[in-house]
């Protein structure tokens, strides 16, 4: 299967084509003068078919013609092994469809963690910092119920009032000392 084919077509072959072409345009060829070529280089085993309508069968005005040297046309051999280029065809997508299933289970996973840490960042950001509680809120609460109960007489939560300013003093100074 490593020999190469050609096909043989003579220059005969070639004019009696071009005259067939000719009587169909119906115009004439003014003939050209004959240029000559050199033999063409031998080849390694190069198989020669006769062609039907070469120079030994041609009838017409084209049969008196002197024969050229012949055209030689490479003729690609066939496929050597086609079964072996499908089956490695075949392995080269087993392998690329691995390849891609391992891409999405790693898509995925990056996903996950992606929306993961996107969760927590978002936590993070939108967490309301650590609020102390204020202090003296039960005094001020005092303060502002006495005010309710006594809107005409305020001088009757004048005891209250002076709780909550003595709470008030006390962290003033507890907040200053810290600092």
């Amino acid at each position: 299967m490593d020999e190469s084919f050609t096909i043989q077509i003579s220059h005969n072959l070639v004019k009696q084509l071009a005259d067939d072409g000719d009587k169909l345009k119906k115009k004439t060829r003014k003939p050209k003068a004959k240029i000559p070529r050199d033999p063409p280089k031998p080849q390694a085993k190069i198989h020669q078919k006769q062609i039907p309508g070469d120079s030994e069968t041609l009838k017409g005005p084209a049969a008196g013609w002197p024969l050229g040297p012949p055209l030689y046309l490479p003729v690609p051999p066939p496929p050597q092994s086609a079964n072996s280029e499908l089956d490695e065809i075949r392995s080269v997508l087993r392998e690329s469809d691995k390849v891609v299933e391992r891409l999405q289970k790693r898509e995925e996973e990056v996903a996950k963690e992606v929306t993961q840490r996107a969760k927590d960042l978002h936590d993070k950001e939108f967490q309301l910092p650590y609020q102390k509680p204020m202090a003296c809120l039960a005094e001020k609460n005092a303060c502002l119920e006495c005010y309710r109960e006594h809107p005409k007489d305020p001088l009757k939560c004048a005891n209250v009032v002076n709780n909550f300013a003595d709470c008030a003093r006390r962290v003033r100074q507890l907040v200053s000392s810290m600092h």
